[in-house]
């Protein structure tokens, strides 16, 4: 290999690292020769090392290495709280006697703020400025973080409110394919505080979502430690037959590939059905990867890719080079080369079929014809408010607003409902929040805004709204109703996550649906519909079925050509540029923050409280509690929800002694800059089932009182006490959004390990990188423990790991035996063992500092 190659293209010159001469390059899968370039381009000093370490991998092994993102993406609800870290940080360093300015990030980051959007306001032509304004106002304390954050560190982009979704702009507008920086060019490359990160894999882009943890490391020049993983080969063949969507695809395929397991693993997409989808279907797909398990789902870049990039309103100069770049470093797709993947499975898109899914996982996937059925035990009545009503109908999330077809269908389907007379029930909650402006501009220019605002899909945000849990309140007369009757009632959403207690505390069925399905759901009134035998409506005395007002294909195809790059052009120029109420924000510059002690969003974290220039030794758990048992598949919405901080919590309780009102609790999305309401809320979702408590909720139970309270409550009494405390849980423990917080969270409340019986990737190494250990039980099951709470666990030989998975034993005592059972410490690299060994990655990088 070349090291010093030099790419000519139209007469400049640039210097590339060429590894195409690496005899297996084109055995390997597309994303291990963009992760191969990476590695060797940013650690040139051991070419042959990494040569060596990527042919471990066609060996069938899985050696360690490094990845340098050379982008960090972040949204407002995981870049709060990161960038408080960092701010942290260089309080700490300055304490230590450093230079707070040291603390900086080496490469490009950009933070887009929209996930702080409510849906107030909707179902009226005003709801979208009315819930900007309000959002502004709402979160005016953590945007003079940002602020002050833009201009205090280099390197720091913000994207204000109202702009669009992190995933969107950055598929539409930051992303670049290939990169030129210092004469070189190279791969974009990126890590995302959000799982969602991994929609830029659609365009050819290798990303993924880490942890804020993860990504402050990443940020501050550290690579990101991995195993080389599985790499999956998903060969597509045929197509999606008509009327069939990109949702529809999705859920499919969210199915089948958590039935298959592909947890911690690269997903590869090839074969002609790959080429046949669009780059915003493919963008789609690649969406969902959290939902698979999969690491990320990548689709290699072709001419469509290209084709998008100019669509989107690239730079030509830079499309042209990223062509001649690509092609030279065998980087576009060949459906002749012969790819080494881990394991080859196919897809057949012609078996997909319209569905949803629900009512509490994505991968819940039900056909149409059998939603109904699966209600059969609730008492429902589609003309009246009841069971299985549909009392939220959103239009939201990255997933399916990247994409110009489902929306388009959306808009003709409310077209064909409108002049069909059809009308939406007045109780659903009918919201649409796009992940781009881009969207109404081309609906406007086709003429279908107007009939999707008459069935009140208004425009209320572009963000991410009721995927996340901002979905608001519901009519007071209707939540009160649902209140006296008890009544199970749903929502439908073109999100990509329906887990409990999520998209609102009154809905119980909630289920993911393409864009023309949440119309078709709302004028239904309710999931308890068969559209086959059963009419939305009358029109001149004769029943109107969904097939009557369903689009053609050929009409969305041809509507979706009218999208134009003089959109994206128009829409971008002024991305930096914020409302009248943004630009008022003011705040004071300077090297470190200016922390105000009454404020209840942003304060200063006690991570760094103590920290010495040198890490302690590591002790052995001995004689600690059980603060939670946890069954299967607890997700960080789960463990840090991100909803609406309920009246009777622990974390309202704290508002309420700092006055702040019933009304004015807001969310744990927006105080997750503060870690006093966080710490709280670590575990208070209100359909957790802790089976140390008999409630549901954020309860436990402390031992040997035996008295139930708040877990935070409880915690905080076994620190008083300085006895530790450990969580149990079953499989996928840690499944869901990239969220620090549950890692933050798990550690103030003094938890010294987590033992499961497996972690998902991004949870497991947020544990890590805040000092918690996690272990995993070997050939047992937490079910079958029979644990109550009262037991005392330790384990002995912490201060002794030595190396990666090292094997320990769990004691479990409790008054009638003495159990001890085998655990796998699931610390998976070497880097992440130092992390740990310094009580967090975030100390671990201090300390490297102030030894420069």
């Amino acid at each position: 290999m070349d090291q010093g190659s030099t790419l000519t293209y139209q007469g400049k010159s640039y210097h590339i690292v060429d590894s195409t001469s690496i005899p297996y390059w084109r055995q390997l899968p597309y994303c291990l020769r963009i992760l191969l370039e990476n590695v060797l381009r940013n650690d040139p000093h051991n070419h042959q090392k990494w040569v060596e370490t990527f042919q471990q991998w066609l060996e069938g092994q899985h050696p360690e290495t490094a990845f340098y993102p050379a982008r960090v993406l972040m949204q407002d609800l995981t870049g709060v709280p990161a960038l408080v870290d960092l701010t942290a940080m260089r309080d700490a360093m300055k304490d230590l006697g450093g230079d707070p300015a040291a603390i900086n990030p080496r490469c490009q980051v950009d933070l887009v703020i929209d996930h702080s959007v409510t849906v107030d306001f909707a179902k009226d032509a005003a709801s979208f400025e009315k819930n900007v304004a309000l959002e502004v106002q709402k979160n005016t304390e953590r945007y003079e973080l940002l602020k002050w954050a833009q201009g205090a560190f280099e390197n720091v982009r913000i994207v204000p409110p109202g702009k669009g979704i992190c995933h969107q702009v950055n598929l539409e507008y930051l992303a670049s394919l290939v990169m030129e920086k210092d004469g070189y060019l190279f791969p974009d490359t990126l890590v995302g505080l959000d799982s969602h990160t991994t929609m830029i894999n659609g365009l050819g882009i290798l990303g993924w979502g880490v942890g804020g943890i993860e990504a402050e490391a990443a940020m501050l020049g550290q690579p990101v430690s991995l195993k080389l993983p599985k790499v999956i080969g998903v060969y597509l063949s045929g197509r999606l037959k008509p009327g069939v969507t990109a949702t529809d695809l999705v859920l499919h395929m969210t199915q089948y590939l958590r039935t298959h397991g592909v947890v911690g693993q690269f997903v590869e997409f090839v074969g002609p059905g790959a080429s046949a989808l669009s780059l915003a279907e493919r963008a789609t797909v690649a969406n969902m990867a959290p939902e698979f398990g999969a690491t990320c789902a990548f689709f290699p870049a072709d001419d469509a890719t290209l084709d998008y990039l100019a669509l989107t309103g690239r730079d030509q100069a830079l499309i042209a080079r990223s062509r001649a770049y690509s092609e030279k470093m065998s980087l576009m797709w060949d459906k002749d080369e012969v790819i080494e993947y881990s394991e080859l499975i196919e897809f057949h898109l012609h078996d997909v079929e319209p569905c949803i899914a629900g009512p509490k996982r994505p991968e819940q996937r039900l056909p149409l014809v059998d939603v109904k059925p699966s209600l059969a035990t609730l008492a429902y009545d589609k003309n009246r408010l009841s069971d299985a009503s549909v009392v939220i109908a959103a239009i939201t999330s990255c997933t399916n607003t990247s994409n110009p077809s489902v929306l388009i269908a959306a808009g003709l389907l409310a077209q064909n409902a409108v002049a069909k007379g059809l009308a939406v029930p007045e109780w659903v909650k009918t919201s649409f929040a796009p992940g781009s402006r881009v969207v109404i501009d081309y609906l406007k220019q086709l003429g279908l805004m107007e009939d999707l605002e008459a069935l009140g899909f208004y425009l209320v945000g572009f963000g991410c709204t009721t995927c996340i849990g901002n979905s608001g309140p519901l009519d007071p007369k209707v939540a009160e109703y649902i209140e006296k009757h008890d009544l199970k009632v749903g929502a439908v959403l073109s999100g990509n996550r329906n887990f409990e207690g999520r998209v609102h505390p009154q809905t119980q069925y909630n289920y993911l649906a393409s864009p023309p399905l949440v119309v078709a759901y709302a004028l239904a009134g309710t999931v308890a519909i068969d559209f086959d035998q059963e009419p939305l409506g009358e029109y001149e005395g004769r029943p109107v079925y969904l097939k009557d007002i369903w689009p053609d294909d050929a009409a969305i195809q041809s509507a979706v050509k009218t999208v134009t790059s003089q959109m994206f052009a128009k829409e971008y120029q002024g991305i930096f540029e914020g409302t009248v109420d943004w630009e008022r924000i003011q705040t004071k510059a300077g090297t470190q923050f200016h922390w105000q002690d009454v404020s209840t969003y942003i304060r200063q974290p006690n991570f760094f409280q103590g920290i010495s220039a040198q890490p302690g030794q590591l002790e052995d758990i001995v004689d600690a509690r059980v603060l939670a048992v946890f069954g299967d598949s607890v997700t960080t919405d789960h463990i840090s929800p991100a909803g609406m901080i309920a009246p009777e919590s622990a974390a309202a309780e704290y508002l309420y002694q700092k006055g702040v009102a019933k009304d004015g609790l807001h969310s744990y999305g927006a105080r997750r800059g503060n870690a006093d309401v966080m710490v709280r809320g670590t575990f208070a979702n209100i359909r957790i089932k802790n089976l140390v408590s008999d409630r549901e909720g954020g309860f436990s139970r402390h031992y040997p009182s035996g008295e139930v309270g708040y877990i935070y409550d409880v915690a905080m009494n076994y620190i008083a006490d300085s006895c530790p405390t450990v969580v149990f849980a079953g499989k996928f423990y840690g499944t869901g959004s990239s969220r620090d917080w549950a890692a933050k969270g798990t550690k103030l409340l003094g938890v010294k390990a987590v033992i499961a019986e497996s972690f998902e990737r991004i949870h497991r190494s947020n544990l890590i990188g805040m000092g918690v250990l996690p272990c995993v039980l070997i050939d047992h099951q937490v079910a079958k423990l029979g644990l109550k709470g009262d037991e005392l666990v330790s384990i002995a030989g912490i201060g002794d790991i030595e190396k990666p998975k090292q094997e320990l034993v769990l004691k479990i005592v409790s008054d009638h035996e003495e159990r001890l059972l085998p655990i796998r410490v699931e610390i998976d690299t070497a880097n992440e063992l130092q992390y740990f060994k310094h009580g967090g990655i975030l100390s671990y990088m201090l300390r490297s500092f102030i030894g420069k």
